[in-house]
C-alpha cells in the first residue's frame, strides 16, 4: 500500500497508507461499511468542536461547513456545486423525482434494489414501476420508459450495475436516469453529469457522519418541484424565513432539506480527506483486498455472489456466523442469509485473513 499522492492541503508528499494510519484506529476488525463507514479523526474533533461551541452559546458558522461540503461533493462527482442539493435522505430525494413524473409514466428498476430507491415510485400508486434482473436493466428499457432508477452498487451483495449501458439505452428511448450512489461512491470514480439524477447518502463509503446526503440534478433542475423547500431554499435563505418564501434559489439548492449542521461539521472534514487520497488511490486498494477475500473464499470451497469490480462481497448461506464473528471482534453483516463483508481504506490484508482463518474454523 505505497500509493504516493499530494493532497491539496498536504505540503510534504505522504503516503496513502501513513495518512489513512492517522486517520482511524479501529479497536476491532471493521469490515461493514456498507453498513456505517469509520468517521476519521478529523470529523471527530470538528463535530466535537461543533457540539462544544453550541453548549457553550458560542456556535460557529456551520452553515459555512454546508457549502464546504456541498463544493467537495461536487467535486467527487464532477459537476458543479449549483448542480448539488443538501439534505439527509435518499428516500426524501427519490420522493421528489417520483413527484416530477406524470401519471402512468413508467418507472424500471432493479429486482430487490434497496427499498429507498424504489419505494417511493410505488406509493405514488398511478406510475407503473416494472422490475427486471439487475443485469437485463439496460436491455429492458423500452419507448415509453420514463426513468431508469438503480444503485450503482447493489446493497445486499455488492453487484455493480453497468451504468454506460444503462445510460445509453434511456438516451435511445427518451428516458431519463436516477442513481443511487450511496453504495459507491467513495471507491468508484463516478460522472454525475452522465446521469440526471444522482442521489447518495454520506454515512457509508464516504465516512461522513449519519444525517448527510446529495442530490445532482440536471443545469435545467430536471423539472423537480420543491415540494419541501423552507428557508434554506430561498434564493437569499436569511431573507425568507418568515412568509412564503419570494424567490426560490436558481440552484439546487432550492432542493435543500434544513440540514443536520452538526453532522455537515464533520462531513467536511470527511470529504476533504477522500478528496486528499483520491479515489483513484482507494478503489485501488478496496478491490485488491476484495479480490484476497473472494480467493480465500475459493480455497474454504465457498462461492461469492459474482460482484467483479467491487468492494462488497457477499456470500451465500453463512449469514447465521455473524453473531459469533461480531463477539469475536469482526464487524461484518447478515443480509438475506448471506454473509456480507465490506472492504474500505482503512482497512488491510491482516484483516482479510483474519476474517478467512474466522469462517475456516
Amino acid at each position: 500500500m505505497d500509493c504516493d499522492f499530494m493532497g491539496p492541503h498536504s505540503g510534504p508528499m505522504e503516503t496513502f497508507e501513513s495518512l489513512v494510519r492517522a486517520e482511524f484506529a479501529p479497536k476491532n476488525t471493521y469490515l461493514n461499511t456498507a453498513a456505517v463507514g469509520l468517521l476519521p479523526s478529523r470529523a471527530v474533533h470538528a463535530l466535537r468542536t461543533a457540539v462544544e461551541s453550541v453548549a457553550a452559546g458560542q456556535p460557529i458558522d456551520m452553515f459555512a461547513d454546508v457549502e464546504a461540503a456541498r463544493a467537495s461533493f461536487a467535486r467527487l462527482t464532477r459537476v458543479p456545486a449549483s448542480r448539488v442539493a443538501a439534505g439527509s435522505s435518499v428516500a426524501t430525494y427519490t420522493g421528489l423525482i417520483a413527484a416530477s413524473l406524470p401519471e402512468g409514466a413508467e418507472v424500471l428498476t432493479a429486482e430487490a434494489d434497496f427499498s429507498s430507491v424504489v419505494n417511493p415510485f410505488h406509493i405514488r400508486g398511478d406510475l407503473k414501476v416494472r422490475a427486471v434482473p439487475l443485469e437485463r436493466l439496460a436491455d429492458s428499457v423500452r419507448p415509453g420508459t420514463a426513468l431508469v432508477a438503480v444503485s450503482a452498487a447493489q446493497s445486499a451483495d455488492g453487484r455493480v450495475a453497468d451504468l454506460p449501458a444503462i445510460r445509453a439505452a434511456a438516451r435511445e428511448h427518451g428516458a431519463r436516469t436516477y442513481i443511487d450512489a450511496s453504495q459507491a461512491l467513495g471507491w468508484l470514480d463516478l460522472d454525475a453529469d452522465a446521469h440526471d439524477y444522482v442521489a447518495a447518502v454520506a454515512f457509508k463509503w464516504l465516512f461522513c457522519p449519519r444525517g448527510v446526503a446529495f442530490l445532482v440534478v440536471p443545469e435545467d433542475l430536471g423539472g423537480i418541484p420543491p415540494l419541501f423547500a423552507g428557508w434554506v431554499a430561498g434564493e437569499r435563505p436569511w431573507d425568507s424565513c418568515y412568509g412564503p418564501v419570494e424567490e426560490l434559489a436558481r440552484s439546487a439548492r432550492r432542493f435543500d432539506e434544513s440540514p443536520a449542521l452538526l453532522s455537515y461539521a464533520g462531513a467536511r472534514r470527511s470529504l476533504e480527506l477522500l478528496e486528499e487520497l483520491g479515489v483513484e488511490a482507494v478503489r485501488a486498494h478496496d478491490l485488491a483486498l476484495a479480490d484476497r477475500f473472494r480467493a480465500g473464499l475459493g480455497d474454504l470451497g465457498h462461492e461469492p455472489v459474482p460482484a467483479p469490480g467491487s468492494p462488497i462481497v457477499s456470500v451465500p448461506g453463512l449469514g447465521h456466523r455473524q453473531g459469533g464473528l461480531s463477539d469475536a471482534g469482526l464487524e461484518v453483516s447478515d443480509r438475506a442469509g448471506h454473509l456480507r463483508a465490506a472492504f474500505h481504506l482503512y482497512n488491510t490484508p491482516a484483516d482479510v485473513d483474519r476474517l478467512l482463518d474466522a469462517l475456516s474454523r
